[in-house]
């Protein structure tokens, strides 16, 4: 099998995915969908939940790359911190589904999954980190920190997800604009966003 056939099914399953939620995604559809026959999506998945944690795993990446990229010389840790987080609480909003796979329960492992979450959250951690030597953020313990601030950016984008926070109703703002508000408050300058 082509070595592009697993990228392919995870092409297929993402569409689905994003057009119905989880419960849309088969693997038969998925191989109707990536043009192979409906036995070989199992050649590289053994499961449903297997496909699943293969697309978490493959969105955690993209989502890392994109937000976080790699720590880059001429970008204030501040900047990158604002970007990180607020691009996070975006993210989730332009992908709720995808959010919500990510963030959902699982029941089976998932190596792959595991190694895409490390890495994520090592990368927020090093963003944290970087704030807090510039002066950005508190002192104190980085995996704390990182935790309340991923913890509001998923909360504020599920509430603004729900219907229950918009810039012209209720709260008065976006997801991104309570983490920048937090952002804010957490370097001493409440009011600023």
């Amino acid at each position: 099998m082509p070595s592009g056939t697993r990228d392919a099914l995870l092409d297929a399953s993402e569409e689905l995915l994003d057009a119905g939620g989880v419960e849309a995604v088969t693997l038969r559809e998925v191989g109707r969908r990536a043009g192979v026959s409906h036995n070989a999506p199992y050649k590289h998945f053994a499961s449903k939940e297997a496909l699943l944690a293969a697309i978490a795993a493959r969105e955690l990446r993209r989502m890392r790359d994109t937000l976080l990229g790699g720590p880059a010389p001429d970008v204030p840790p501040e900047v990158a911190l604002r970007a990180a987080f607020e691009g996070y609480a975006r993210w989730a909003l332009a992908h709720p589904r995808r959010f919500r796979l990510i963030f959902g329960p699982w029941s089976t492992g998932s190596d792959e999954l595991t190694r895409a979450a490390d890495a994520t959250k090592s990368r927020l951690l090093d963003v944290v980190r970087a704030a807090q030597e510039r002066g950005a953020l508190p002192a104190g313990p980085p995996e704390r920190l990182t935790a309340l601030l991923q913890a509001v950016a998923h909360g504020a984008a599920d509430l603004e997800t729900a219907g229950h926070l918009a810039p012209d109703g209720k709260g008065g703002t976006d997801a991104a604009g309570l983490v920048a508000d937090l952002l804010d408050h957490l370097a001493g300058r409440p009011g600023q966003a």
